[in-house]
């Protein structure tokens, strides 16, 4: 249902376009680990993995299985809640385990959260967690990192100002773009590892963003 939903819609939100590296796909068993902006960005995401070939799961935080309806199809096709700052939250990381062993393509946001600024630009990925370290050094799956760009250009700022993103994006028509890099495998302790795969994040950013002439002006000087 996510899927359908984020192919069905995102095309109207604007316009997504998306790269790869030289793997070209992601392959069965893999995490996938894309920076996180806005409210918009997981269509993005899904949309993008959708035209790959790829229906994954998804690590969400645990409010979305309140909401009627929604909860229970998230729940019957086999997302993954997280419990946040509870001790219930590695329970998580063992159903997401379970899934990579049975092949699925999991997606988890290693940031955690949505960063706490109003303006619509694209900028750098914040300060990651270490769940995706400790999921990946766990199970040796490989780690996919993905950029993407544009979502806030949807919704950003206050409430007012996302509602109105959202209803005046059919007319603007933003630019989006997803980079689905080649995988990582990580190694090392918890904080080497969680270092490496937002290096390797924070590059896919840089593709993305820079595939859209308005945001290159943002990426940072390189020496």
């Amino acid at each position: 249902m996510l899927s359908a939903f984020a192919r069905t819609v995102v095309p109207l939100l604007g316009r997504l376009t998306v790269t790869t590296g030289a793997a070209g796909t992601v392959a069965p068993g893999t995490i996938v680990a894309p920076n996180h902006t806005a409210l918009a960005d997981p269509g993005l995401v899904l949309a993008a993995l959708h035209r790959l070939g790829v229906e994954p799961v998804v690590l969400a935080t645990a409010g979305l299985w309140k909401v009627p309806f929604l909860g229970r199809r998230l729940a019957r096709e086999g997302h993954i809640p997280v419990h946040r700052g509870s001790r219930s939250a590695a329970a998580a990381l063992e159903l997401a385990a379970e899934a990579l062993a049975a092949g699925r393509v999991v997606v988890i946001y290693p940031e955690g959260g949505l960063p706490r600024r109003r303006d619509s630009a694209d900028r750098e990925p914040g300060a990651f967690r270490t769940g995706l370290a400790r999921l990946a050094l766990t199970t040796g799956a490989p780690v996919v990192p993905l950029g993407h760009a544009g979502a806030r250009r949807i919704v950003s700022g206050g409430r007012v100002k996302q509602i109105a993103g959202v209803i005046t994006a059919p007319l603007r028509r933003p630019d989006l773009h997803v980079h689905v890099g080649d995988p990582v495998h990580l190694t090392g302790d918890i904080p080497e590892a969680t270092a490496h795969a937002r290096t390797a994040v924070e590059a896919a950013w840089q593709r993305a963003v820079g595939q859209l002439p308005s945001s290159r002006a943002e990426l940072p000087r390189q020496p």
